[in-house]
């Protein structure tokens, strides 16, 4: 009860669970990375910090996969306008285009939550749906990135309309089709 002196509610406090552990999300390790350090190791690198978080609070990564966006177009666990913003420019700086980051983005969310969420459960995390959010009177609901004026993030303003394209049937078959030629070649080794 002590911590409802510092939130509305319940659903305010979920979204500072998520805020803070999504804000622990390092994009560039110290500025270190650089673009000729080439797009495969960049996404190593976001993948291998995504995990970290994942395995740091595996009770707490599903909320991470079902809280409220930042934008209806973001994907978990890519929620934040900082870290897509991020994420965006990295893959472009490195000879992305714009339809191949968005794409990027789609199917690397995709492979990040799926394998993600299963080693949370793996962990003993619950993996049950969502409640629908309780009315609480004055809780925020959305998270703090509402508020945020999209101006300040060029990347994912330019490619909103890519990012909001459903293209998960067609990620489903490829992301099989890559998966049984990785298992074939495996098997022919």
């Amino acid at each position: 009860m002590t911590l409802y002196r510092y939130v509305n509610g319940r659903e305010d406090l979920l979204e500072a669970v998520v805020d803070r552990l999504v804000n622990e999300l390092s994009v560039d390790p110290g500025g270190q990375m650089q673009p000729m350090d080439g797009w495969q190791a960049f996404l190593q690198w976001m993948a291998h910090e995504v995990r970290r978080l994942a395995l740091d609070h595996p009770n707490a990564f599903p909320l991470v996969a079902t809280r409220h966006p930042a934008a209806p177009w973001l994907r978990p666990p890519l929620r934040s306008l900082r870290v897509v913003q991020d994420f965006l420019d990295g893959l472009t700086s490195r000879g992305f285009t714009d339809d191949q980051a968005a794409a990027a983005y789609r199917s690397f969310t995709s492979f990040l939550l799926g394998h993600l969420l299963l080693e949370s459960a793996a962990s003993g995390a619950s993996t049950a749906p969502v409640e629908e959010p309780l009315n609480e009177g004055d809780a925020d609901v959305p998270n703090d990135d509402v508020d945020l004026d999209l101006d300040d993030f060029p990347a994912v303003m330019r490619l909103r309309s890519k990012l909001s394209e459903d293209h998960t049937e067609a990620e489903f078959e490829a992301a099989l089709e890559a998966l049984l030629e990785r298992m074939d070649l495996a098997l022919s080794q």
